[in-house]
């Protein structure tokens, strides 16, 4: 199945390490960052999965509900996360979906077939409280994902949604930001006092 950004996340309800969610009703408003790994007991998504629990205070002030997935049971899941715990110095509290049977990574289009037939790629889908994916990215196996950009990028997200403004290249919270095309220089004026208008459709504020 091809998920594209704007499409709703296809609902499923399953097994996880915190007991069975819905996942549309479990989200309850949040957004939520879901993510994929290969296999349990792997280096890569050990660290994956302790990085992700450090930012567990980044995640909640930022309204974002983690949601794991690996291609293992509940039972292998709670194994591994002692491991995690230990060797990351770490408390992982978010749930991690067991999907033995690879329901829910064929359904987000998490296998690969000419990476692996069996193991769940490192996708990543920024899920809106609407249930919209605004977000994916695709990493390979042998490559760990940057959690400052995740991290980014939701701020990015959340700050476009709220003050309906675009995000430049590299853009950080506090830098400046883009007024949008669908909005005339002469609304902009207006509707933004410290406007710089570049070039015609080249507007930038003062960020937020």
């Amino acid at each position: 199945m091809t998920l594209r950004l704007g499409d709703t996340a296809p609902n499923f309800t399953t097994d996880t390490t915190k007991g069975e969610i819905s996942l549309h009703d479990w989200s309850d408003n949040s957004w939520v960052f879901f993510f994929s790994h290969p296999a349990d007991f792997t280096p890569i998504c050990t660290t994956e999965m302790g990085m992700t629990a450090k930012h567990a205070a980044d995640f909640e002030a930022r309204n974002v509900l983690p949601l794991g997935l690996s291609t293992d049971t509940v039972d292998e899941h709670n194994k591994w996360i002692s491991d995690v715990n230990e060797t990351q110095n770490t408390d992982l509290q978010f749930p991690i979906i067991a999907d033995a049977t690879h329901e829910v990574a064929k359904l987000y289009d998490m296998i690969h077939p000419a990476v692996n037939t069996t193991e769940a790629v490192r996708s990543v889908f920024i899920i809106d409280p609407n249930n919209k994916i605004r977000l994916t990215m695709t990493y390979p196996m042998n490559v760990g994902r940057n959690f400052d950009e995740i991290l980014r990028v939701i701020d990015a997200l959340q700050i476009a949604d709220e003050k309906t403004v675009a995000l430049p290249a590299n853009w950080r919270p506090g830098d400046e930001v883009i007024v949008p095309l669908s909005v005339s220089t002469e609304d902009a004026k207006a509707k933004y006092p410290d406007l710089k208008v570049l070039k015609p459709y080249l507007r930038v504020t003062k960020g937020y």
